[in-house]
């Protein structure tokens, strides 16, 4: 993958010049009626009202740590300075941290607060800050980033999500954002809304990668390996879902870009409700899996494939 030097993350010209405290002005008018994320739930949130994502107007915070168990050029050496935000726009019967995305697990602080916990990942030494499910506290973290910022706070921003994104959302993120680790976890529709309560899912989600590639572009590292800048897409492979994981791999190289970073997962299990729904109720096959790892050889897509477990 091309590397660079490290360069200042792009935020800091935004906050010298106000743009990026307009900006934060701008997600906070976004929140209440709130049309953050796709669903466009119109609550107030300001006033305390709850939607899907039973989100309020502060962030909802699980825990923040240096974390090493990501891809290599986002751990790197040092490890990534996660931030786990509680609450999710989706509700995933397989997903392996419901206690924190949808029993929200975790504790409002304030844009201060928030801005803090910024500054003592930086302490730590991560090579990245990284956001875990922001999309709804959006707002939230661009205010604690204009603060972080006059306090000394430097690290390169890593938007990790579930790819159910809001293109307007987006747009005021450019240049607040430098990597983008989104999901695209599903081409099929019928299967967003039966496993995550999503329909709208795929016609979000690819015009949301097309804004990310736009924005953000190739994948770009330091020449210790560690990410600095650009799109890594995530894709998890779902038992008995192999033909719609080859589908997703063909609109990444197609309509997102050929040339993008791709990160494919076999770590699925059967968590929170999966048993409910056969055959989120299983592991997944391990021929299926590699069939759908031949797919992303034959395009050509860059990245990493973890091999199966167990």
């Amino acid at each position: 993958m091309p590397h660079q030097g490290n360069p200042q993350p792009s935020y800091l010209a935004l906050a010298q010049t106000g743009e990026l405290a307009r900006r934060a002005e701008a997600l906070r008018a976004l929140a209440s009626p709130c049309r953050l994320c796709p669903r466009k739930c119109g609550v107030d949130r300001a006033a305390g009202e709850l939607g899907f994502c039973r989100g309020g107007i502060l962030a909802s915070v699980s825990s923040c740590n240096a974390h090493h168990g990501e891809e290599p050029p986002i751990s790197g050496h040092r490890g990534s300075g996660t931030v786990f935000f509680a609450h999710c726009t989706m509700r995933c019967k397989f997903c392996q941290n419901f206690p924190i995305s949808q029993l929200g697990h975790g504790a409002e602080v304030t844009d201060a607060e928030l801005a803090e916990r910024f500054l003592m990942l930086q302490r730590m030494k991560c090579h990245n800050l990284n956001l875990v499910t922001p999309s709804h506290y959006l707002h939230a973290i661009a205010a604690a980033l204009v603060l972080a910022v006059q306090k000394g706070f430097r690290l390169p921003i890593v938007y990790n999500c579930s790819g159910f994104e809001s293109v307007e959302a987006l747009r005021l993120a450019d240049g607040i954002v430098d990597i983008y680790m989104p999901d695209m976890k599903y081409a099929d529709p019928k299967k967003a809304a039966l496993y995550s309560d999503a329909p709208g899912y795929v016609d979000a989600n690819i015009p949301a990668l097309q804004e990310m590639q736009r924005q953000v572009g190739e994948l770009v590292c330091d020449e210790d390996g560690v990410a600095r800048r650009g799109l890594l897409v995530r894709h998890l492979v779902l038992p008995g879902a192999e033909e719609d994981s080859i589908q997703v791999l063909r609109i990444l190289h197609d309509q997102v870009s050929p040339t993008l970073y791709l990160s494919l997962m076999s770590q699925y299990f059967p968590a929170h409700k999966a048993h409910e729904t056969p055959p989120l109720d299983r592991r997944i096959d391990p021929d299926a899996y590699h069939r759908v790892v031949d797919c992303m050889e034959t395009l050509g897509l860059n990245g990493w494939v973890q091999p199966m477990i167990g």
